[in-house]
This record gives C-alpha cells, structure tokens and sequence, in this order.
C-alpha cells in the first residue's frame, strides 16, 4: 500500500478540523429520516436552520419530535412497564446516531424510564449539532 500524498494527508486533517465527515453523517441520517420529497431543498434549509440556530442561539432543529422518541421508547418498551433496560437504551442510542462504541456509557444499575431516555436523546442531539 503506498503512503499518503501531502495533499491526501491534508485533506485529511482539514475534514477531520472542521468535522465534515461527522456533519455529512449526520445529515444523511436526518434526510434518511425524514426522507423528504426534495432533498437537496430539505438540506439547504437544515444547513440554514442550524447556521441561524448558531448565531441566535435558538434551538436547534432535531430529527426526533417528542413523538418519535415515545414511539421508539413504547417499541423497547413491549411490556408496558415504563422502563427499558440500560442494554435497550444503549442500543437505542447507537441507532440514532448519538452513541459510540468509544464512549463510555455506565450502567449505574437503574432501568431507563421514558423521561431519562428522552431528555437523553434532546440532550445529546443538542451536544452534536451545537458543536458544528
């Protein structure tokens, strides 16, 4: 295998610098989501959402509305108990996008009720895009 080139090396660092890669999947997964009619209008109007959410300090926009988040809980969630266990919320997580496998995540024992997964969820979906 032949060595990188500078410029490949510098492609390299600038993407990792700015973080495109990361930013490009995670766009992908809200336009998978949401699977819009007009994609590249969907993508503009993200880009310009989060840009205006960056500068004004609104909220920025997140894939998963409140219902989302019940349903997939509800799904885990097949005996109505109103937990999931830390293994379902882990799995949930890397699903979305909002978890991996190098976090650490601590199972302190507790199940997750649907309060804790969705101020969860909320909580990291801000943590990704207010880093951009």
């Amino acid at each position: 295998m032949e060595a990188p080139t500078d410029r490949e090396l510098q492609a390299k660092e600038y993407l990792e610098k700015h973080r495109l890669l990361e930013l490009l999947s995670h766009l992908t997964s809200f336009v998978l989501f949401t699977r819009p009619k007009n994609p590249r209008d969907y993508l503009i109007s993200l880009l310009e959402r989060l840009r205006i959410a960056k500068v004004t300090g609104v909220t920025f926009p997140f894939f998963m509305d409140s219902s989302n988040i019940v349903a997939m809980f509800e799904m885990m969630d097949a005996s109505g108990k109103g937990t999931i266990s830390f293994v379902q919320y882990k799995e949930a997580l890397k699903n979305l996008g909002l978890w991996t496998a190098d976090e650490e995540l601590i199972d302190d024992g507790h199940v997750i009720t649907l309060d804790k997964f969705r101020n969860e969820v909320n909580k990291r979906n801000q943590d990704i895009w207010s880093s951009f």
